[in-house]
């Protein structure tokens, strides 16, 4: 391979990482003081061992292996917060709502940061 052609090939892949990582960047997670949380639907897309060591109180735990069969489970949520241990697996879930026409998904990253906003904005 010529030294021009590595180059292009290395500039490619590393402008798809860079795509690829701001798609799968978990969204803020803004709970307004004003907003209670229970109006969220609040999905933990980790395994069920990784959800018994701990998670956000008041959320569901759907395996993200586990979502597309349970997809009625998010019917008629008006909002829905999704998130894992870092949240590349919930970047994933958000994707697979969307493109099965879910509305007002947020990746919220990994639950203790969907944790430590919802204590943030409680009075």
């Amino acid at each position: 391979m010529s030294a021009n052609k590595f180059i292009l090939s290395l500039t490619i892949i590393i402008v798809a990482f860079f795509a690829w990582s701001k798609s799968n960047k978990a969204d803020t997670v803004n709970i307004n003081p004003d907003q209670s949380t229970s109006s969220a639907f609040l999905v933990d897309v980790r395994t069920p061992q990784e959800y018994q060591l701990g998670s956000v109180a008041g959320s569901v735990n759907i395996p993200l292996q586990d979502l597309e069969s349970r997809l009625e489970e998010f019917k008629n949520k008006e909002k829905i917060i999704v998130f894992c241990r870092s949240g590349n697996r919930s970047g994933i879930a958000k994707e697979i709502l969307e493109q099965n026409g879910y509305k007002n998904i947020i990746n919220g990253g990994s639950w203790q940061q969907v944790q430590k906003s919802i204590e943030n904005h409680q009075p």
